[in-house]
């Protein structure tokens, strides 16, 4: 790609950074996506699954491939102090205000995908059919299945493989790729506990809501510690706790908000299990009058990379990508709902980690244990601090979208 293309993109990309919209939200970023895509003589459609955009370039016979890029940001206040660092807010559906950020890179994610189809695009010596797919709502778990419900593989087709990247703290020129299960299976659960309010003097009149999620809190802790066999992996996290809204009344009832990441299945519903059993025993024993009530907020499975497909795009790096250098990462206890489309399509999915912390700050380390303590320092997604380098980032970005489509596109140089 020319170096005036990946200027302009580099522009796009800090619009899209300074400009970032909340899940289901995504309106302008669609937009123009949109608008890039029929430039490049894409069929467009737009409002799939909300505020999803697909586009499709069809040549001919051929495989489907299907490259997928999320769209949406999350409420983070920027502090990077970047030139286009964002100032936005917007108001979410319970109606608070709140600082918007790209704090997971999916605005890198979108406009790699746009360089890569204008590659592709500009390419002759194929057949075949690109499906594009720009999703809202990753950050929620939920953008991947509105646009499968809003019939994604009906409306355009069923794809032969899913393809994808996230950027990540690794080193820029980095890709990080490995075989089986890659990100994690994500639940949230919303959980409330009924107690019996009343004054604050008088808590012998009451069941206290707030010693009871202390109480599920501490106990929720042991299912992994526990429960779990050592060689099995899970992590369990409360990252929400409300209750009450003054010092002197003890309320009636206590919220929890939890984040369960697995791999296996077999380990989730034991750790499902678990947490509806710990909850209901321990509100049992604080003589709750109501039985609490355990809600799921999303659910989607894990990222398995298919081993046969995850080979053919290794040996396409090792091949094509010659300045990149290729790492397996390891197992990432974060999770992805791009699983969803290939789960639903039946596709081999093959999804890869994209360096993004700028290369000199890895200068004179050369052991793997090293750059890992280092990248454990950095900023990482979901940080009010997270910024990926532009370059090389978006370039290796979009060498690596380009380089996975061409390995299942038709190459007509080959026909006769």
């Amino acid at each position: 790609m020319r170096a005036a293309d990946i200027a302009l993109l580099a522009e796009l990309y800090r619009d899209l950074h300074q400009h970032p919209e909340l899940s289901f939200a995504e309106t302008r970023t669609a937009a123009i996506v949109a608008d890039h895509l029929r430039g490049l003589s894409f069929r467009v459609t737009e409002g799939v699954g909300g505020t999803g955009v697909v586009g499709v370039l069809e040549r001919g016979a051929g495989p489907t491939v299907l490259l997928r890029a999320d769209m949406d940001a999350l409420p983070v206040r920027e502090e990077t102090r970047l030139p286009y660092a964002s100032t936005a807010t917007a108001i979410t559906p319970d109606g608070q205000q709140v600082p918007v950020m790209h704090a997971c890179g999916h605005d890198m994610h979108t406009t790699a995908l746009l360089g890569a189809l204008a590659e592709l695009a500009s390419q002759q010596d194929w057949q075949g059919r690109i499906v594009a797919v720009f999703q809202p709502a990753e950050e929620k778990g939920a953008g991947a299945r509105a646009m499968v419900d809003d019939g994604l593989f009906e409306r355009f087709g069923m794809p032969d493989v899913v393809l994808g990247q996230h950027v990540a703290p690794l080193p820029a020129g980095t890709i990080g790729l490995r075989t089986g299960p890659a990100f994690a299976a994500s639940d949230g659960l919303h959980v409330t506990l009924f107690g019996r309010g009343g004054h604050g003097s008088r808590p012998e009149t009451t069941v206290d809501p707030i010693v009871l999620a202390a109480s599920v809190i501490m106990r929720l802790q042991t299912i992994v510690s526990r429960e779990l066999a050592g060689t099995d992996t899970a992590v369990l996290t409360i990252g929400s706790v409300h209750a009450g809204e003054t010092g002197n009344i003890i309320p009636d009832a206590a919220h929890l908000r939890l984040s369960i990441r697995t791999f296996d299945t077999t380990v989730r519903a034991r750790v499902l299990a678990a947490v509806d059993r710990i909850v209901r025993g321990e509100a049992a024993t604080a003589g709750a009058d109501r039985t609490p009530l355990v809600e799921s907020l999303h659910s989607f499975p894990a990222v398995v990379n298919d081993a046969a497909a995850t080979a053919r795009v290794r040996g396409l790096f090792d091949d094509v990508l010659e300045d990149a250098v290729l790492v397996d990462p390891g197992v990432v206890t974060g999770s992805e709902d791009v699983g969803v489309l290939a789960y639903a399509s039946g596709a081999p999915c093959v999804y890869w980690l994209l360096g993004g912390s700028d290369p000199a700050l890895f200068a004179g380390l050369e052991s793997e244990a090293d750059i890992a303590a280092r990248v454990a320092e950095l900023p990482s997604n979901h940080s009010p601090l997270f910024a990926p380098v532009v370059t090389p980032t978006l370039t290796v970005g979009i060498d690596a979208l380009t380089t996975a489509a061409r390995g299942w596109l038709r190459s007509t140089s080959l026909l006769v």
